[in-house]
């Protein structure tokens, strides 16, 4: 949850602004903060490199977990989770679950003892379903492999 916290922090973003508005302050900070701004002052270029590139990684971030993304890959990810899990890792309340057609996603918040549950029940994807995939902060890390 720190990820998500710091990210929009750095944008200057609440759990409720909406994806255009996500974009307008990302596109108003870009502008700011772009490398092309400092043409003659190498340290200040490099800064702004530096800051640009956790702008873009916090946009690109927040976007994936957005409401309305989710709702507009709500069809793709209900056939990804009907499937089986394949793989899963988990790491400072975050599990990675790979699905059966090859598509990753992460599961944000996801406490020990839910993990807990999650590797000793025998049915680890109906578990899932019920406790985790729409209780829990997500986003899609990769897509399915292709066949």
């Amino acid at each position: 949850m720190k990820k998500i916290s710091d990210s929009r922090k750095l944008l200057g973003a609440t759990g409720t602004t909406s994806l255009k508005d996500l974009s307008t302050l990302y596109k108003g900070l870009m502008k700011s903060h772009h490398p092309d701004r400092f043409p003659d002052d190498e340290q200040k270029r490099n800064e702004a490199e530096e800051f640009s590139k956790h702008l873009i990684d916090a946009y690109k971030f927040l976007e994936s977990i957005h409401p309305e993304t989710h709702a507009k890959d709500s069809e793709s990810f209900e056939r990804t989770v009907a499937s089986n899990i394949s793989n899963w890792h988990y790491k400072s309340l975050t599990l990675h679950i790979t699905f059966g057609d090859g598509s990753n996603y992460e599961f944000y918040g996801v406490s020990q003892k839910v993990y807990n549950k999650f590797v000793g029940t025998d049915g680890n994807t109906r578990f899932a379903r019920r406790h985790i995939f729409e209780a829990h902060t997500f986003r899609k890390a990769s897509g399915p492999t292709a066949l």
